[in-house]
């Protein structure tokens, strides 16, 4: 069984939200699945998964939080080596920019992405968009 960790960080709750039906697709396909806000886990912990998704909305000129998203995320980056990353997100304008930059991170890194484009939703997610999420973490646990 894989073990799976999907980390977030929300300011507004649309990329929680996204995260719980990435759970509740990792948990349905089996997976021993935890939630955490990024501020509830370590790197290393983090590490120890099998598969690790990583929420976080754009923010500002379309980057990673600054807070605790982008320390985090900066410390985990040279440790990526081998390990299944996946990447969610939520948007209000822009392009996805900022999700291209964080999968050209991962990918640099030498991390396994799934799929070749993390999943991004505008705004709240509707029912369409956390019916994506629940598949999205479904799939994500046996890539």
């Amino acid at each position: 069984m894989n073990k799976a960790a999907i980390i977030y960080w929300s300011g507004t709750g649309n990329t929680e939200a996204m995260a719980q039906a990435v759970l509740e697709g990792a948990q349905g396909a089996g997976a021993d699945a935890k939630l955490f806000t990024v501020s509830e886990i370590s790197v290393d912990d983090a590490l120890g998964y099998d598969v690790v998704a990583l929420g976080c909305p754009a923010m500002g000129d379309e980057v990673l939080e600054e807070g605790d998203m982008e320390p985090f995320f900066s410390d985990m980056e040279p440790k990526l080596g081998g390990k299944k990353i996946a990447l969610f997100g939520s948007y209000d304008w822009g392009d996805g920019e900022w999700m291209r930059e964080w999968e050209r991170r991962v990918n640099a890194a030498g991390a396994k992405l799934f799929q070749t484009e993390g999943l991004i939703v505008h705004n709240e997610p509707d029912e369409e968009a956390l019916k994506l999420c629940k598949e999205f973490g479904r799939d994500m646990v046996s890539f």
